[in-house]
């Protein structure tokens, strides 16, 4: 089978960046990769005028929303759930018709696993998504917003005062009362296709479109891509239970909710995939 039509293929050369993927489309005319992901998306070649790809800030000021065809009224909500990070203007023959396309990029590692998606605060999170208190409450103890002993010498906690937690500054979700855990995976589970759309596909004017995958093999000279339409990527990754993990955290289908740590961010919450597996669920799929 055609492993263009399944969207994923093995490359000569480097591109594992979003500078060089819109150097490419840029380059479309010549570039055969960006030639089969503009197929991918369902472009006839023959009917395309011209590719303008733009790489995307992670920040970005009101006044340039203009450039990636976003009206300034979108702003907030703009900044809030943008997820694409390149941009892909195509114009038609035929009428002079524009056409955009979001990408989402991603790098993948066979040995790196996760890459993260989605961070934010519990706050943040309660105020996109709507749930109670006492879930707010229990997630900030699940990210060390709140500390435990702290939270015992205020009162608090009486249900768990004679446990000894893995760690001082946080509880894991396992650690929490069974009841509350039961509570949060209902939510989840309840909410579970408003929340993978959120943390992958987005909303507003850069919504991603399409999700780009690129694994570089340094030792071969080669990147060996995939490029699947979103819905299907949300389907892929969202796909499964909603459970508490072995170590703590929080699995929706292939998506794992943890704890940030680190620095900087410590206390927030994130979620995270391993691109990888989007290769493994292509099955004419082979390693490159």
């Amino acid at each position: 089978m055609d492993k263009t039509k399944l969207g994923s293929m093995t490359a000569k050369g480097g591109f594992a960046n979003e500078k060089s993927i819109c150097k490419k489309f840029n380059c479309w005319k010549q570039d055969k990769e960006a030639q089969k992901w503009l197929q991918i998306m369902g472009y006839d070649i023959k009917k395309i005028k011209s590719v303008n790809a733009i790489q995307i800030s992670t920040r970005i000021k009101r006044d340039v929303l203009q450039k990636y065809n976003v009206d300034k009224n979108e702003y907030e909500q703009f900044i809030k759930y943008k997820k694409a990070d390149a941009q892909i203007q195509i114009y038609i023959k035929i009428g002079n018709i524009l056409k955009i396309e979001n990408l989402s990029l991603k790098k993948a590692n066979r040995n790196a696993n996760y890459n993260q998606i989605d961070k934010r605060s519990v706050d943040s999170y309660q105020e996109m998504w709507g749930f109670d208190n006492e879930i707010a409450y229990w997630l900030k103890l699940f990210t060390g917003e709140l500390i435990p002993h702290i939270e015992k010498t205020k009162g608090m906690l009486k249900e768990l005062r004679h446990k000894i937690f893995r760690e001082s500054r946080r509880l894991f979700l396992d650690e929490i009362p069974e009841k509350i855990q039961q509570k949060i995976v209902d939510f989840f589970e309840e909410n579970k296709i408003r929340i993978v759309s959120d943390i992958i596909k987005g909303k507003g004017g850069l919504a991603a479109d399409w999700m780009l995958v690129t694994k570089l093999n340094k030792t071969e000279g080669t990147t060996t891509w995939i490029l699947k339409d979103i819905n299907f990527v949300m389907n892929f990754f969202g796909k499964g239970e909603v459970c508490i993990s072995p170590k703590g955290s929080l699995y929706i289908g292939k998506i794992t909710m943890q704890r940030k740590g680190g620095t900087p961010d410590p206390t927030k919450l994130q979620f995270k995939i391993k691109p990888c597996e989007l290769f493994t669920g292509d099955s004419d799929y082979a390693s490159g």
